[in-house]
């Protein structure tokens, strides 16, 4: 692996940790509730304290993944799969407060902001969203 990747690489992790630190902030919690994996294709996981009335006994978990974007969906009982409830769009990385406003409308049952069907999967470069995630790498603490 060349330093250049490397370099690209570890900014890409720095940053998403940032940016997944900075979402979960917003909306309450903690890193200890997240898991991160930067390796392709990337992915985060954030652990919901809420579950939905129309879902009773189902947590309410949020994800991203590097070609699809965020989206909200429930924990089965047997906690093995996720059910899909919506997709944030297009952007990959949107704003945290419009990830937050997403997973506002999925707690009330409205979709303003999310979608049913998963976008078309991206494959964007990773210096790309390198580039797109810096200025988070100052919220993250060490991947």
């Amino acid at each position: 692996m060349t330093g250049a990747v490397m370099d690209t690489d570890h900014a890409f992790a720095r940053g998403l940790e940032g940016y997944v630190a900075e979402v979960a902030r917003l909306l309450g919690v903690g890193l200890e509730s997240c898991t991160i994996d930067p390796e392709p294709p990337a992915w985060a996981y954030l652990a919901l304290d809420w579950r939905l009335d129309r879902f009773p006994g189902l947590d309410l978990a949020l994800l991203w993944e590097e070609r699809l974007g965020w989206h909200a969906a429930l924990e089965s009982r047997t906690g093995e799969e996720l059910i899909t409830l919506a997709y944030l769009g297009d952007s990959l990385l949107p704003a945290p407060a419009e990830v937050v406003g997403f997973v506002a409308d999925v707690r009330a049952g409205e979709h303003r902001l999310g979608q049913p069907v998963p976008p078309q999967p991206r494959r964007v470069p990773r210096a790309e969203l390198a580039r797109g995630l810096a200025a988070y790498r100052e919220h993250a603490h060490t991947v």
